[in-house]
C-alpha cells in the first residue's frame, strides 16, 4: 500500500485545502463525485484505497483521504492508515475545512460497538481531532435513505457535541446533497472565496 500527500508543501500560505475524511465504507468516494464531479479510484476492499484522490482548482486543493477504522480490516493496515491521516492533518497547515462523512444508517451501532470496548468511537475521535486544529468541519450524515429514525440527525449532533445545523443529512447514492453543497457555497462566500464555488459540480 502506498500513501502520499497531495504533492504540495503544507507551508504554502496561498494554497488552501479542504479534506474529505471518514471511516471506510461510508460512501465517501460517491459523495466526492457528487460534490466535485470526479470519480475516484478505489481498492477492491474497504480500507484499501492506495492514495488520496486530489482535485486542484485555482488556489484550492480538495483531497479525499483514505478511510480507516473498517472493523474487519487488518489491524496493522488500520493503524497504518490512521497514522497517515494523523500525520497529514498535523503537518498541513493549509487545511481550512473538512467534510467528515459518516454512515447515518449504522452510526449508532458502530458507536455502541466501540464503546463496549471502552474505546472512543472513530467518528467521534475524528471530529474532535479535526476541531483541535480549528478546522471548519461539515458533518455529512450519509445514507439517509436507509434511516427511519426521524431524530437521527439530532442524536448524531449530540453524540459528536456539534450544533444541529452543522450536521447535513445527505444521500450521496441518489445525489441528494444540495444542503451540503449550499453550505459549502455559503462558507466560500464568508471567507471571501466566491470563485471556489466553481469547483462544485
Amino acid at each position: 500500500m502506498l500513501f502520499t500527500d497531495s504533492g504540495l508543501s503544507g507551508k504554502n500560505k496561498k494554497v488552501k485545502e479542504i479534506v474529505l475524511v471518514g471511516r471506510s465504507n461510508v460512501g465517501k468516494s460517491t459523495l466526492f463525485y457528487q460534490l466535485f464531479g470526479k470519480r475516484v479510484r478505489r481498492g477492491r476492499k474497504p480500507g484499501t484505497t492506495l492514495k488520496p484522490n486530489v482535485i486542484r482548482f485555482k488556489d484550492l486543493i480538495i483531497t479525499d483521504l483514505p478511510g480507516f477504522g473498517y472493523i474487519r480490516a487488518d489491524r496493522k493496515l488500520n493503524e497504518k492508515i490512521k497514522d497517515f491521516f494523523v500525520r497529514y492533518i498535523e503537518t498541513n497547515d493549509r487545511i481550512i475545512a473538512a467534510i467528515q462523512v459518516l454512515d447515518a444508517s449504522s452510526f449508532f451501532e458502530i458507536v455502541e460497538r466501540w464503546e463496549k470496548r471502552n474505546a472512543i468511537p472513530v467518528d467521534v475521535e475524528m471530529y474532535e481531532f479535526l476541531r483541535e486544529f480549528d478546522i471548519e468541519v461539515f458533518v455529512a450524515a450519509n445514507k439517509m435513505d436507509k434511516v427511519e429514525d426521524s431524530d437521527c440527525i439530532k442524536k448524531i449532533a449530540e453524540k459528536l457535541g456539534v450544533k444541529l445545523e452543522r450536521v447535513y443529512p445527505v444521500s450521496a447514492k441518489f445525489g441528494e446533497i444540495e444542503n451540503l453543497k449550499n453550505a459549502l457555497k455559503r462558507y466560500f462566500r464568508e471567507i471571501g472565496k466566491s470563485d471556489w464555488i466553481g469547483v462544485l459540480r
